[in-house]
């Protein structure tokens, strides 16, 4: 039975680090850090969890299930189809690959360039080549191991540390003060700002590409596979964190010394102006887009395996085709449109997302009970879809109000109670069902 060597297992952890690290991961901890200023590290525990924790477990979950569809159909067959093919839009061509191709040009590029130029234009020109690039990557999706964790993750974290390394001799200057949500509930905010890395989600995407590298090194026995995919789990879920404490100290630091931004990309650059001067900005530049280039290329390769099964007439290749234009363009709307459109869509999937991963880790406790994953999702759901379309402006007059007692409803976690009530009602549920079918059992056996 063949298994990976250690040299092999740590390039599929840094592959699947640098499938989760995009840039988002980048400017999120540091905005974080400048934000909470002297509460960084209770916001940040909150952060690890929802940022790092449940995207571990979630490769897990996923690796253990054989895949997302097998783990959603404990729930229920429909709902497997609809919420996995909504996790793959959503992750996938229609906000996570085009927010990716975006970041880096309006982040690193879009501030340096001469106010004579169209932004229209660059950014196309940016976004042809970016996509050209990730379009090359994903076609092989065995050889990403080597491209990505041999390669291009090893750069990427090499500049990441020339920055902390280079703060150690500079010291940037003293921690701020907590601002905003942060000054009142740090932990409910670092929390929620998980979210947003998307990895959580992503996670549920990864666990076809990292098997399928595990396999490509001819690893063949299923039970192998996914013990392998644990480990490498654990590898990159190290180095997140690591890499999340250093940024959120950087911007922790910055706070004090040059007040707060408008985002983390900002809290960044002045960073990187202090310690580098204006070399710091091509260094930042290539960082963003390094970043942005391995989660898109593992974005597109778990998406266009997904599909490819589910429409088998469309081959692989076919759609790596489709995801990379149909990205490239979606790209092309702007950061800011795709943003206001990526926080309610979160809040609606996120909770689902998050107890589906419970719910696996959990499911030799409850044996399996479908009733416990059906009204634990169906109670999730209800609330997390209320909640998104509440901030967007539907209200539902009664149901809002009701919902608005729940505990943490206002924060965005208002899904908390309802979930643990699902989980203690379809135990119950499943219990009884199993005693109706043990009594009709025992009626129907003959009696000697």
């Amino acid at each position: 039975m063949k298994q990976l060597s250690k040299k092999d297992l740590l390039f599929v952890g840094l592959m699947l680090f640098s499938l989760f690290f995009g840039a988002g991961n980048l400017i999120f901890p540091p905005f974080l850090g400048q934000s909470a200023g002297n509460k960084v590290w209770i916001a940040m525990v909150a952060f690890l969890i929802t940022a790092v924790g449940f995207p571990i477990l979630g490769v897990i979950a996923v690796a253990k299930s054989g895949g997302l569809e097998n783990l959603a159909r404990r729930v229920n067959p429909v709902f497997a189809t609809i919420f996995t093919v909504l996790i793959y839009l959503s992750i996938g061509p229609c906000l996570g690959i085009p927010r990716a191709g975006s970041l880096p040009f309006e982040m690193a590029v879009a501030p340096y360039l001469p106010e004579s130029m169209s932004l229209v234009g660059a950014r196309f020109i940016f976004t042809c080549a970016f996509f050209s690039v990730a379009y090359w990557l994903s076609l092989s999706p065995t050889k990403l191991v080597d491209r990505m964790g041999k390669i291009l993750t090893p750069t990427l974290l090499t500049m990441i540390f020339v920055i902390v390394i280079a703060s150690l001799f500079r010291p940037i200057g003293e921690y701020g003060s907590a601002v905003a949500e942060y000054a009142e509930s740090p932990f409910v905010k670092g929390f929620l700002e998980g979210y947003l890395t998307m990895d959580t989600i992503a996670a549920l995407n990864f666990g076809i590409v990292i098997a399928l590298a595990i396999k490509s090194k001819g690893v063949e026995d299923e039970k192998t596979v996914v013990r392998t995919s644990i480990k490498a789990g654990l590898i990159a879920g190290g180095l997140l964190v690591v890499i999340y404490v250093l940024l959120a100290h950087l911007g922790a630091s910055s706070g004090g010394r040059f007040g707060m931004t408008e985002n983390g990309a900002q809290t960044l650059t002045h960073v990187m102006s202090y310690l580098f001067g204006k070399p710091g900005a091509i260094l930042l530049a290539v960082i963003f887009t390094l970043a942005c280039l391995t989660t898109s290329v593992g974005l597109i390769t778990s998406c266009s395996q997904y599909f490819s099964t589910l429409v088998p007439k469309m081959t692989y290749k076919n759609w790596v085709r489709i995801l990379s234009l149909s990205s490239m363009i979606l790209a092309n709307m702007g950061l800011n449109m795709i943003l206001s459109i990526s926080i309610p869509v979160l809040d609606m999937i996120y909770p689902i997302a998050i107890m589906l991963i419970v719910l696996a880790m959990f499911d030799k406790l409850f044996k399996g009970n479908r009733y416990v994953y059906g009204l634990t999702m169906l109670f999730t759901g209800l609330v997390s879809i209320i909640y998104a379309l509440d901030s967007l402006g539907f209200k539902l007059n009664f149901v809002t109000q009701l919902l608005n007692k729940l505990p943490f409803y206002g924060q965005g976690l208002g899904w908390i109670v309802p979930a643990l009530v699902g989980i203690i009602a379809g135990y119950i549920v499943g219990l009884v069902k199993q005693e109706q079918i043990n009594e009709d059992l025992s009626v129907e056996l003959p009696r000697e």
